[in-house]
């Protein structure tokens, strides 16, 4: 299965560490991967994404212009990439920043309050790892303990935040697959 996903919103909210990570993961398991990182010249506060390709043959073009996948943290990214997602793909919507309703009906959409409920974990900083959580229970791109593994090895100078983010990834997780 090829896999290509946007992961959007403010810079500061960790849209290219998501990307980073499902990348890693991805290579973790033997996968042909590719990672490319956008974003506005503000940095924080600016627009920021990454797309993300995953994928067990040649990935060709790193350009993803009709996602299978996207996660959108903020409202203008949700204007953005909704129209480009392919029919029958996904998207995950911060419902804590997003009130506007998605206008698709060919695509699955699951609102997740990423903000709170990395706020109720203690860290809002780990919203983005709510997300990919989220993303990953939709889109079964890689597996959540190779999520887990990408994590702690791009973190192995912190460890004190590895099992804070495990657990706002499963959060996530458990916000899509639960009926």
């Amino acid at each position: 299965m090829r896999h290509e996903m946007i992961m959007a919103g403010f810079g500061g909210q960790g849209v290219l560490l998501m990307g980073q990570i499902l990348t890693y993961a991805g290579m973790l398991e033997g996968k042909r991967v590719s990672w490319i990182p956008s974003y506005g010249p503000e940095m924080r506060g600016g627009t920021a994404n990454c797309s993300v390709i995953i994928t067990e043959g040649a990935t060709g073009s790193p350009m993803v212009e009709e996602p299978t996948a996207a996660v959108v943290l903020n409202l203008p990214s949700l204007d953005k990439f909704e129209p480009a997602i392919r029919e029958n793909g996904v998207l995950i919507v911060n419902s804590s920043l997003i009130d506007k309703e998605v206008k698709r009906q060919d695509i699955k959409v699951y609102r997740v309050p990423v903000n709170d409920i990395a706020s109720e974990l203690g860290n809002i900083k780990m919203a983005n790892m709510v997300a990919l959580g989220a993303l990953i229970a939709a889109t079964g791109a890689v597996e959540m303990e190779m999520l887990f593994t990408a994590f702690a090895k791009k973190f192995a100078a912190k460890p004190q935040v590895i099992e804070a983010n495990k657990k706002a990834i499963k959060h996530g997780y458990e916000c899509v697959k639960k009926p």
